[in-house]
């Protein structure tokens, strides 16, 4: 897969320019970074593209990966220290496996943060994805029959 900037693209005219995909701007993003940062970034993607392969990728607030299916499943931040998977409705999701240990006194959302030496529950996290997935398409048909 050829790989992007987040920068803009010139048409040959110069006179249009063409902004970078989503998911190349994601790309660009992992392949910044660098470090562990990047190589955790893009194993959660790759788990949240596999639990759900109608996700929608997009880059909102000036640079931050979010996964989309009925609405925000999650956000992908990076920080010095963290990488930070926020699910936009995480609280109203079960959590048995206990992956949330973020943002945890919030109404609505709920974080996951990974650090370094974390290993990632894999099956765990496609579950969860899944579930916020269901949540909204659940949320979404209820709005859509008033």
């Amino acid at each position: 897969m050829k790989k992007a900037t987040a920068s803009m693209k010139k048409s040959g005219s110069g006179q249009q320019a063409e902004e970078a995909s989503p998911s190349q701007m994601i790309d660009a993003r992992i392949e910044e970074l660098k470090d562990w940062r990047g190589e955790a970034l893009a194993r959660v993607r790759a788990l949240i593209r596999q639990a759900e392969p109608d996700v929608v990728e997009e880059w909102k607030w000036r640079g931050v990966p979010v996964w989309e299916c009925g609405g925000i499943i999650c956000t992908g931040e990076t920080y010095k220290s963290v990488v930070k998977l926020t699910f936009a409705r995480g609280a109203a999701l079960e959590d048995p496996w206990g992956l949330f240990n973020s943002s945890l006194e919030g109404n609505t959302r709920r974080a996951i943060d990974i650090h370094e030496s974390d290993k990632i529950d894999e099956e765990a996290l496609k579950a969860l994805v899944r579930a916020a997935a269901a949540l909204n398409m659940s949320a979404k048909a209820s709005r859509s029959k008033k």
